[in-house]
Order: structure tokens, then C-alpha cells, then sequence
């Protein structure tokens, strides 16, 4: 792995070998087709020239690449992973994934690896076999081996073994490690008979982190928005947008219905911010920091029912939040549900320029019309 030059620059005679493939270490596909801000093509190189190992590794470090799955800006290479490459006369393609439709795991496959899955799915969706997973029996031994079969894998029992094998252990780590999604592309072969998993892409269940402690901790958010990292550590569901409106709002649906109001009467939200319902002060008053930080907000909507959150706690975070950050934008507080009333006393009895609303309808016109 190279972050810098020097590094680049060691790994020819630290890591001799016949042939080299030199990929950008970032957080989304299609590498190999993408291309860098400072107009270098290709997120991944093939090379047997040990002396032009390096400059394939500055070429991407400290540049963006941009990609199909990026966004457009792209995203900052800090990484360069330089290995082996391997002869490869045939490339499929393998995945698990959680899904919703199947209530379980899902392997999808197909022959035709190493290409953009979506691409496949959209001119040859016959090419691609999707078969659920019964959680509590796992993937068997017939089952991996209809899959070797329909990847192409059946030319010999050494081959076949091979994939079935790789198939079943696959499903195991899927499991241990509490995935989300695990993509091979490609499990490839070689001229020699064997099967290899290539290229791999991974992604974990958020909830498992108190028990895959040492994946999470080689969580990498360089290419992350600072105050989506920043509140995810308070345990806040934040995603940074482009309004001027910050939103400070308990639950999912709630959170996206308070934005399309804002939009409706002409606003624009700066942000996705769910607080949850268990959110104690301390969090309501990290929640009003990041809102803050944006020099874009020029006013903050607070949207809360109170089913299983206190509307009080909420009541109690925003006044010591307004104090504590000595707030000088309008504030607009809509609450309703548990212990309101009381809610709405300590708001009133704070002395700060709160202003409330009786209804969403009625929060979304006041936080638009606080901008004029």
C-alpha cells in the first residue's frame, strides 16, 4: 500500500514480482474506467515494468478520481494498493446481499465478471441467476453447486470443488462478520485451473459494530462529509445537502416529510438530520453544533413528535444549545406528543427568541419566511 512517494517509490525491490496491478484505493466501482481531476485515466493499471510502478502511484495519490458511482467533483485518492496480477483466462461475477424483497440473504451470479453488473442486468438479464438464502440452513452443498455450474464452472470436478467450496466459505464470512453486501468481481480463473477472488467489495452492518470492533476501526471517512462523521459519533443520522434551512427532526419519515414541506413553500433544506428516539440533551445540543457549522443555514427548523422521544429533553437540549453556541440565527420549534406542555413552558420560560409553531404546515411558512 502507498499514501506518498516514498512509499511508491520502495515497493519495486520490497515487492518484486512478474507483473503488477496498481489500483486507487477508494469507496466505489468502476475503477477501471474512471479518471482523475488532473486528467490521468484509469483507477487501475496493469504493468511489468517494476521502474513505472511509482509514477502509476503519484499519478493517483492526492488527485480525485471520478467514476459512474462517485460524485461528479469525484472522490480523493489517499490510497494506492500495488499487488501481484494474475492471468486471468476467465472472469464471473458473485454476490450476497441482504435483501429487503427476500427478508434474507440473496447470491446473485453470473458468468459475464469483471464488467459493470448493472450493464449485464440491462442487456442480458438472462445471464444473471439470483437465488435466496434460507438463513437457518444456509447455502448447501446443491446449491453451490448449481452455482459453480451456471458461472461456468463445471468443465472439471477440480474446478467444481473449487467453486463450491469458495461459494460456501464466501456465505460463512458473510455471516461472521455481519455483511451487508459481499461482491467478488471478478472470481476469476487462471490458465493453471484455479479460482480466485480477484477483487472484492464489502459492506457491514452498522449495528454489528459493538462485535466487529476491529473492522469498524479500519473504517476510512477521508472521503466522507466532516459533519456526517462528526454525527455519526453522537449517534445521529445526518446527511449534508445544499439548502439553507437546517433541520433538526425525530425519525426517518418525519425528517424527509419536513423537508419536501420546506420545499413546498420555496425553501431549500441544508440537511437530513434525524435525532432518533432515544436521543438524550446532550445530543440535541451536538445536533444544533453541526447545523451550525454550515455558514449556508440561515435559520433551523425543529420538527418533533414525541411518541417514544420526551419532547421536554428536546426542550431542554435546544436551550442549552442556543446558550451554549450563543445562536444568532431564527429558530423555528414545532412540538407535539409526550409531556408538551411542559416542553413549551421551558422554551417560553428560556428568555431566547424561539419562535413556535403550532403544526409542520405552520413551522415550514416560518422557517421561509425567516430568510426575507
Amino acid at each position: 500500500m502507498a499514501t506518498n512517494e516514498a512509499e511508491a517509490a520502495s515497493i519495486p525491490a520490497e515487492f518484486p514480482c512478474d507483473e503488477y496491478v496498481i489500483k486507487a484505493q477508494v469507496l466505489a466501482g468502476g475503477r477501471g474506467k474512471g479518471h482523475f481531476d488532473n486528467g490521468f485515466k484509469g483507477g487501475v493499471h496493469l504493468t511489468k515494468d517494476p521502474s513505472a510502478v511509482p509514477s502509476l502511484c503519484t499519478a493517483m495519490i492526492g488527485n480525485k478520481l471520478i467514476t459512474k458511482q462517485t460524485p461528479p467533483g469525484g472522490v480523493p485518492v489517499s490510497k494506492v494498493m500495488v499487488a501481484e496480477a494474475i492471468d486471468i483466462t476467465r472472469e464471473t461475477y458473485f454476490c450476497i446481499v441482504l435483501d429487503r424483497e427476500h427478508n434474507g440473504p440473496v447470491i446473485v451470479a453470473s458468468p459475464d465478471g469483471g464488467v459493470d453488473i448493472e450493464d449485464v442486468a440491462e442487456r442480458t438479464p438472462e445471464r444473471i441467476m439470483k437465488m435466496p438464502v434460507d438463513i437457518h440452513t444456509g447455502v448447501t452443498d446443491e446449491m453451490a453447486k448449481e452455482i459453480a455450474v451456471f458461472l461456468g464452472f463445471s468443465g472439471s470436478s477440480y474446478l467444481m470443488n473449487q467453486c463450491t467450496d469458495q461459494v460456501q466459505k464466501l456465505y460463512k464470512m458473510f455471516l461472521d462478520v455481519d455483511c451487508l453486501q459481499l461482491e467478488i468481481n471478478p472470481l476469476a480463473e487462471t490458465p493453471q485451473g484455479m479460482i480466485y477472488t480477484a477483487d472484492a467489495k464489502l459492506g457491514f452492518d452498522d449495528n454489528a459494530s459493538f462485535r466487529q470492533k476491529a473492522i469498524f476501526d479500519m473504517e476510512d471517512t477521508t472521503e466522507s462529509e466532516p459533519r456526517e462523521v462528526e454525527a455519526a459519533k453522537h449517534n445521529l443520522n445526518y446527511v449534508q445537502l445544499d439548502g439553507n434551512i437546517g433541520c433538526l427532526v425525530n425519525g426517518a419519515g418525519l425528517a424527509m416529510a419536513t423537508m419536501d414541506i420546506i420545499k413546498l413553500y420555496g425553501g431549500e433544506p441544508a440537511n437530513f438530520l434525524d435525532v432518533g428516539g432515544s436521543v438524550q440533551e446532550g445530543q440535541v445540543k451536538e445536533a444544533f453544533r453541526i447545523i451550525t457549522e454550515d455558514d449556508k443555514v440561515k435559520a433551523i427548523l425543529v420538527n418533533v413528535f414525541g411518541g417514544i422521544v420526551n419532547c421536554a429533553t428536546i426542550a431542554n437540549g435546544i436551550v442549552n444549545a442556543c446558550k451554549s453556541i450563543d445562536l444568532k440565527i431564527p429558530l423555528i420549534v414545532r412540538l407535539e406528543g409526550t409531556n408538551v406542555d411542559n416542553a413549551k413552558q421551558i422554551i417560553a420560560d428560556s428568555g431566547l427568541a424561539i419562535l413556535s409553531a403550532e403544526n409542520l404546515d405552520d413551522a415550514a411558512k416560518k422557517a421561509v419566511a425567516a430568510l426575507n
